[in-house]
């Protein structure tokens, strides 16, 4: 097809009857042919989308069937809970993926995590202390505004005083950015970290991985379906019930090599 257009210059002028018949095509083939060969093409956006993935990381270049179809399929539908608010001021990196501590206390990370149960969605935001993972606070709301995040930081206060000073890193969520969430900081000396600009989840790595635990180990894994029976005053008995638990089951696990043996926490 492509041929007989340019020899044909779109079919206005040359022997379109002979290239037809000698190349065994029809004019009405040939005439549908011209209607939509200035169409872009149907896949464009994928291949964009595939090409920005690619771009993203220097390690993408990896990414085969499986992973890339992974990749395009969060791009879609995002499963992050917090969203970032791109015209709020941010605060400085200040763990850069470093989420080792040697001493209790000293660095802290906070995020939120959705749970579906039988009176609707509920967001939970903890605070995890970076030395054994203990859970320093903990909040329950039905919304995700900043107020859940100020709640947590003010039980992690009521809970450990000693928390003064910690640097306590998050995402970019706007709940983060936000002044009610940054005053409450500056109120208990609490100095706040964020990812860095165009971070990705691996820049909180270690609160996703400790909600991943959590979340599969003592409520699906035990509860699977009950979970959704359950309304929001049972659902925060049973968190804080396994905030207690948690420190002292997750260092029993035996891939936990990330916490310490001795815990101040017992």
């Amino acid at each position: 097809m492509k041929f007989i257009a340019i020899k044909t210059d779109d079919g206005t002028k040359g022997k379109l009857a002979f290239y037809c018949r000698m190349l065994h095509v029809s004019r009405q083939g040939f005439y549908k042919y011209l209607s939509v060969k200035d169409r872009p093409w149907k896949y464009q956006t994928l291949a964009d989308t595939m090409l920005e993935i690619h771009a993203e990381d220097v390690c993408n270049d990896t990414y085969g069937r499986v992973r890339m179809f992974q990749a395009l399929t969060l791009k879609r539908n995002p499963k992050g809970v917090t969203k970032a608010d791109r015209e709020a001021r941010k605060s400085d990196d200040l763990l850069k993926r470093n989420f080792t501590s040697e001493k209790p206390l000293e660095k802290c990370v906070t995020d939120i995590t959705e749970i579906k149960a039988k009176d609707g969605k509920h967001y939970v935001s903890a605070i995890f202390d970076c030395f054994d993972s203990a859970v320093l606070g903990l909040a329950m709301e039905t919304t995700m505004k900043a107020t859940l995040c100020q709640h947590t930081v003010e039980n992690a206060f009521i809970a450990y005083p000693e928390i003064r000073e910690a640097v306590l890193h998050s995402d970019r969520g706007s709940q983060y950015t936000s002044e009610l969430y940054r005053s409450t900081l500056r109120k208990y000396e609490i100095i706040q970290s964020m990812n860095c600009a165009g971070g990705r989840c691996h820049d909180n790595a270690r609160c996703e991985s400790m909600w991943a635990r959590l979340k599969t180990e003592l409520l699906y894994d035990r509860y699977n379906m009950s979970l959704r029976k359950m309304c929001q005053p049972s659902l925060l008995h049973l968190f804080e019930k396994n905030e207690k638990a948690a420190g002292a089951y997750l260092r029993q696990r035996p891939s936990c090599t990330i916490f310490k043996e001795n815990s101040f926490r017992a």
